[in-house]
């Protein structure tokens, strides 16, 4: 069963992926600290309200639906869980980030569309490394981290973008080999 909301309508899908752009942007480049005066502490509100709060509801209007919407479900409530934590100790937010990756994960290998499913795999990327960071209190570590939540943050924009656009979101194949000729 595919847990992407590519099952689900089109404006869920677009509302969902925009919801988790935006949040993972926000994060990623609070985490990097490219911006002068910006930080992952920043991000706390968009998290709390974009994050959590409406990328939980538009999982559960996905489930209303009939569609798969148990992965927007789960990431709102781990985006909410992390705004309001207060993030205590740094082993505390290295388990955290590290059950926030495992999810990802979970939501990568269930299916869905390419764009999803690359979105999915980074989230996991910036999560594993977030949680190394945090329990190996490394500073280079936790940058590497943010560029790939900017990065997944990035492709959901896109997929987003893409839906509603009518965008390309695969590349055209091309023939298998010299000589061969595409009929249509």
């Amino acid at each position: 069963m595919d847990n992407d909301v590519s099952a689900g309508s089109v404006s869920t899908a677009v509302v969902g992926r925009l919801a988790l752009g935006v949040t993972l942007l926000a994060f990623g480049l609070g985490t990097t600290g490219v911006i002068d005066g910006v930080a992952t502490s920043d991000a706390v509100s968009l998290a709390h309200y974009v994050g959590g709060v409406a990328l939980f509801l538009v999982g559960l209007l996905a489930l209303r639906d009939g569609a798969a919407g148990v992965g927007y479900v789960a990431l709102g409530a781990l985006w909410f869980t992390w705004a309001v934590s207060g993030h205590g100790s740094a082993h505390a937010a290295g388990l955290f980030l590290l059950l926030f990756a495992l999810v990802a994960l979970t939501l990568t290998v269930a299916g869905g569309d390419a764009l999803g499913q690359v979105m999915h795999g980074l989230l996991f990327l910036a999560m594993l490394v977030l949680a190394v960071a945090a329990f190996a209190d490394s500073s280079a570590l936790t940058k590497i981290g943010g560029w790939v939540a900017v990065a997944s943050g990035a492709v959901a924009w896109y997929a987003a973008t893409a839906a509603a656009a009518h965008w390309p979101t695969v590349l055209p194949r091309r023939a298998a080999g010299r000589g061969v000729t595409a009929t249509g």
